[in-house]
């Protein structure tokens, strides 16, 4: 009973610091559901890649009444990833538990730079010209 509350829990943090981050609430559940809760590398990615299937559809449903949604582009990119998210779960099942999570730890970094640089780059845009003296 104490793992569902902590799940729940994690669930409802993890979605408000992601929707807040703008950051896909993976990089948050998966160290989560690794360390707090334990499970292995590959079931933590398995089980966020589940809990994403409701918040997808409802987001997309809130979204697609307010005109944001792109069919065309989300279904091209849907075809896509369906060949490509059976391939890696694939590659996922067969790697060992320790390679697969320094690749999602290499990966996490390499987002978290491009997240940095991105929030530099968007700080040197904000900052106002000098004024120049006439």
């Amino acid at each position: 009973m104490t793992a569902y509350v902590i799940a729940a829990v994690m669930g409802v943090a993890g979605g408000f610091i992601a929707a807040l981050a703008g950051v896909g609430g993976g990089i948050i559940f998966v160290p989560a559901l690794a360390l707090v809760l334990g499970l292995t590398q590959v079931v933590a990615e398995a089980t966020s890649l589940l809990a994403i299937v409701p918040v997808a559809i409802l987001g997309t449903w809130q979204q697609r009444r307010t005109g944001d949604v792109h069919l065309r582009d989300a279904v091209i990119i849907g075809l896509g990833s369906i060949v490509t998210a059976v391939l890696a779960a694939l590659v996922a099942d067969a790697l060992p538990q320790n390679v697969l999570r320094i690749l999602f730890a290499v990966f996490m970094v390499f987002i978290a730079i491009r997240i940095w640089r991105g929030a530099e780059r968007d700080a040197g845009a904000d900052t106002p010209t000098a004024h120049r003296k006439p």
